[in-house]
């Protein structure tokens, strides 16, 4: 567990680089053998590109790192629970976990709204654990939206 809050916090940093941006603010690392081979944070308006999301970025960072679009054996950290878009492609990409910090009612992939990171249809499934730094996590993301309003 405190490697899992040592990745999150890395990630959280990742969330407010998006805030300060003006994206909402979400940020990923993905790591393999203790080390991180992509991070990401969110940049769906600034790259005029609406799958920029932060655990994207992070999984093409790492694809082009380990010169393979499969990266086995490896955790991806991020601040909010994935979106269907996200979810399915860290199940492409054989993800083995994903840590979270919170969730996303509204279009949660990761059991919230959809199960798609443990679907039984697919060949295959995501660890998932779920609420490491959450209040942390949901702050941000509260205090960006207050802003916007």
């Amino acid at each position: 567990m405190h490697n899992d809050i040592h990745w999150m916090q890395k990630a959280l940093n990742l969330a407010e680089l998006a805030e300060k941006q003006g994206e909402v603010p979400v940020g990923a690392i993905l790591v393999k053998d203790d080390e991180i081979i992509g991070q990401g944070y969110n940049q769906p308006i600034s790259n005029h590109d609406p799958s920029a999301h932060a655990e994207i970025v992070a999984l093409r960072e790492a694809g082009q790192k380990v010169q393979n679009y499969r990266i086995v054996d490896s955790t991806m950290y991020v601040t909010l629970e994935p979106c269907a878009m996200c979810a399915m492609a860290m199940v492409h990409a054989r993800v083995s976990k994903i840590v979270f910090a919170t969730k996303e009612p509204r279009t949660g992939a990761g059991g919230s709204l959809y199960q798609l990171l443990q679907h039984s249809g697919h060949n295959h499934q995501i660890e998932i654990i779920d609420g490491i730094l959450q209040e942390q996590s949901s702050e941000l993301l509260k205090r960006f939206f207050r802003a916007k309003r």
